[in-house]
């Protein structure tokens, strides 16, 4: 994978991993190996971790999981300036799959995809939000992987900083 590719993938999947730490999900691995079509991927457990810690993001688990498919594609289109629809295919799919659960027709999926994705270019505009997604993206292009704990742990060392300022 290229340097750029490489990148863009440790942004995207970091994007994951920041949007189900801010709504309570436990991340349980996060990683730019490639494998098959994947070019990353974040795993998570199933259910949440408690409450989240955040932006006030979601106690809702439908939303939080739209939070969760949006906030790769959206993360590394704050990076790269550009959506990388095809990158992204398979989470828009799951995310169009939920949207229609939520509202029953397509015009109301696509406004539920819609707040979804205006709520997480909201949290990422926050400056500990986005430190972490950045934090985490720096440390998959050094080492390709990272556990759970890690990834919270950088997480909450950006929360940290809003709060003793």
């Amino acid at each position: 994978m290229s340097d750029d590719k490489l990148e863009l993938t440790a942004f995207h999947e970091a994007g994951h991993a920041v949007m189900a730490l801010a709504v309570g999900r436990v991340v349980n691995k996060v990683d730019v190996q490639a494998k098959g079509t994947r070019l990353g991927v974040c795993k998570m457990s199933k259910g949440r971790a408690g409450k989240a810690k955040s932006s006030k993001a979601s106690a809702d688990n439908l939303e939080g999981e739209l939070l969760i498919l949006l906030g790769g594609m959206a993360a590394e289109a704050r990076k790269s300036g550009r959506y990388n629809m095809q990158g992204a295919s398979q989470d828009l799919r799951e995310a169009e799959k939920l949207a229609m659960m939520r509202a029953g027709n397509a015009n109301q999926a696509g406004k539920v995809l819609k707040r979804a994705m205006d709520k997480v270019h909201h949290l990422l505009s926050k400056p500990e939000v986005w430190g972490a997604v950045k934090v985490i993206a720096a440390g998959l292009v050094e080492n390709s992987s990272m556990n759970g704990k890690e990834a919270k742990h950088l997480y909450e060392l950006e929360l940290a900083k809003v709060s003793k300022k």
